[in-house]
């Protein structure tokens, strides 16, 4: 699923956006704050930069969750369903 290379990148470029933007956060002068023009700019831009790649996980994140469907339901050799006779006729095989 090429989706998934898509949603990797996206999650990879968002971590890189989120890490400049702490950068530029805590680089700004003391009294820019939520509110003042060097915050709100500058958060502006880090929202800007990252638009596209949250845009990437709208349009492709389904196929995450298409995913999860399949594994919950295809069945497991690790971890077979018991059977009704199976489960019903077990018996206990712990010493005491």
């Amino acid at each position: 699923m090429w989706q998934l290379g898509v949603l990797k990148d996206a999650l990879d470029r968002l971590d890189v956006l989120h890490e400049e933007w702490r950068q530029t956060r805590d680089s700004l002068a003391i009294d820019a704050r939520p509110g003042t023009p060097a915050y709100d700019d500058a958060l502006a831009e880090y929202h800007a930069e990252s638009w596209s790649y949250l845009d990437d996980w709208a349009s492709h994140g389904q196929a995450v969750l298409d995913i999860n469907t399949a594994a919950r339901r295809a069945p497991s050799c690790l971890a077979p369903r018991p059977t009704a006779t199976t489960a019903a006729g077990r018996t206990s095989t712990v010493r005491r």
